[in-house]
């Protein structure tokens, strides 16, 4: 069957007379009566019984067109489908971030995309670094963030937010009482690190070389959410990403600022060669809410230029 066919019958039983029909679609009344017989002669059977000029649908009338109404709605969405293709290069978007972004950038970020993109479905996935650097590389996922520590092959990679970072403390411990806290202060102090393939890690640990500070590593993790944890718990202190600590101050977690500047660096990353209009569009919003976040932060020791 020509779906031309179809539409015409589908306008006719919609509108009411062949005249509304062909105003609608755009042709000559004659056209219209025209697809009429022509899909009677391919179905075999009445649409319409003409009576006195008039076209009322017939019983088969009727029930064919149940059926016509369901198979346009199918044929709306691939057309639709198709032109998110042909506009975004696919109909769904794959992000990833780390466990820092997930629960404020990223999720702001990706509601902004929804409204401009309603269609466009989002699959959201967190991630270690390394996970999602192997996500990227395989194609499983369509743009992510992520720390620098990555190795960068096999994936487009470009700068994204740069955090300085802050030094957590629990309320009980001496150096809450500090204003600001410099490197000398965590000499010999309990302390709570990144693991070592960090960067930020590795930052910290070229400061204490340089001023001869040794604090006691009393456990290692690769996340700043389980220092915060584990500082509020009376572990020690650590030195985190102030966006990842936010939720744990409002637990009584209090980051103290550091004189000497340590950073946490993240990159956003893509499949070589395989950037859509969509990802692009993602990767603007995710940039448009880093600009606001670090807009809210204001000028204070928590945030410094990407």
């Amino acid at each position: 069957m020509d779906v031309r066919l179809i539409e015409a019958f589908h306008a006719v039983m919609t509108y009411g007379t062949t005249s509304r029909a062909a105003e609608v679609l755009g042709v000559s009344q004659p056209a219209i009566s025209k697809s009429i017989m022509s899909l009677e002669r391919s179905i075999g059977f009445q649409l319409f019984d003409r009576e006195k000029g008039r076209m009322v649908p017939s019983a088969e009338g009727q029930l064919f067109y149940r059926e016509v109404e369901v198979s346009l709605a199918s044929l709306a969405k691939l057309r639709s489908a198709a032109a998110r293709i042909r506009d975004f290069g696919s109909g769904d978007l794959r992000i990833a971030c780390l466990s820092a972004f997930s629960t404020n950038l990223v999720p702001n970020a990706i509601g902004d995309f929804h409204k401009s993109n309603p269609d466009i479905a989002v699959s959201f996935f967190v991630r270690g670094s390394s996970a999602i650097r192997d996500m990227v590389a395989a194609g499983q996922v369509d743009l992510a963030i992520t720390a620098d520590e990555i190795d960068t092959t096999g994936v487009e990679a470009v700068p994204f937010a740069t955090v300085q970072a802050a030094l957590a403390v629990n309320p009980a411990h001496p150096l809450a009482k500090k204003e600001t806290i410099s490197i000398h202060d965590l000499d010999q102090q309990a302390f709570v690190a990144l693991a070592p393939e960090d960067t930020t890690r590795r930052e910290a640990e070229a400061l204490f070389a340089q001023h001869d500070v040794h604090p006691k590593i009393v456990v290692e993790t690769a996340y700043s959410s389980t220092i915060c944890a584990l500082v509020l718990a009376g572990t020690g202190c650590g030195i985190v990403d102030p966006l990842t600590a936010s939720g744990y101050v409002e637990r009584g977690l209090i980051l103290k600022p550091l004189t000497e500047r340590i950073h946490f660096r993240t990159l956003m990353i893509f499949p070589p060669k395989k950037r859509t209009r969509m990802i692009n569009a993602m990767a603007d919003a995710l940039d448009q809410e880093w600009f606001r976040f670090k807009a809210k932060l204001g000028p204070k020791p928590t945030d410094v230029p990407s």
